[in-house]
C-alpha cells in the first residue's frame, strides 16, 4: 500500500494516514465491528483493554484469510466517551508500528452493551 498525504492538506491529528493506495489485484477482507470481549466473555473495564481485544480479534479473522495486521488499510472506530481515545490509540499504535491504517473515530452514545466502551471494524488487502 502506499500512503497518501498531500503537503496541501494539514498533517493527521494523530498517528493513521489520510489515505492510502491499493494497487490493482488486491483482494478485500472486511471484517464486522469487533467488541472488547474475549473466548471466555470477560470484558476489560478500560478502552485500552478492550482496544486490545478488538484488534486481536481482527488479527484472528485475517488469520483465516492468510492475513495479518499489516495487510490493514481501514479502521472504523466507535467510542462511547472522548477519554476513550486515547486508550485506543495506544492499543492501535503498538499493532501498527509501520504505516498506520486510515482511520475514521466516531463518538457515540452507547454500543450493544453499556459495558462495551469501544467498536472496531477493518478493512485489509493482499495481492491475489
Amino acid at each position: 500500500m502506499r500512503a497518501l498525504s498531500p503537503s496541501t492538506i494539514r498533517p493527521p491529528l494523530a498517528r493513521y494516514s489520510h489515505g492510502l493506495a491499493v494497487p490493482a489485484n488486491h483482494r478485500l477482507v472486511i471484517t464486522a465491528g469487533q467488541l472488547g470481549i474475549d473466548r471466555e466473555d470477560k470484558i476489560p473495564a478500560d478502552s485500552e483493554g478492550q482496544a486490545e481485544i478488538c484488534l486481536a480479534n481482527i488479527k484472528a479473522i485475517l488469520a483465516e484469510d492468510g492475513m495479518t495486521m499489516e495487510n490493514v488499510i481501514r479502521l472504523s472506530v466507535y467510542v462511547t466517551a472522548r477519554e476513550h481515545m486515547d486508550g485506543y490509540r495506544r492499543a492501535r499504535d503498538r499493532r501498527f508500528p509501520g504505516t498506520p491504517p486510515t482511520t475514521t473515530l466516531i463518538i457515540v452514545a452507547g454500543l450493544v452493551r453499556p459495558e462495551f466502551v469501544i467498536e472496531i471494524e477493518a478493512i485489509a488487502a493482499v495481492v491475489v
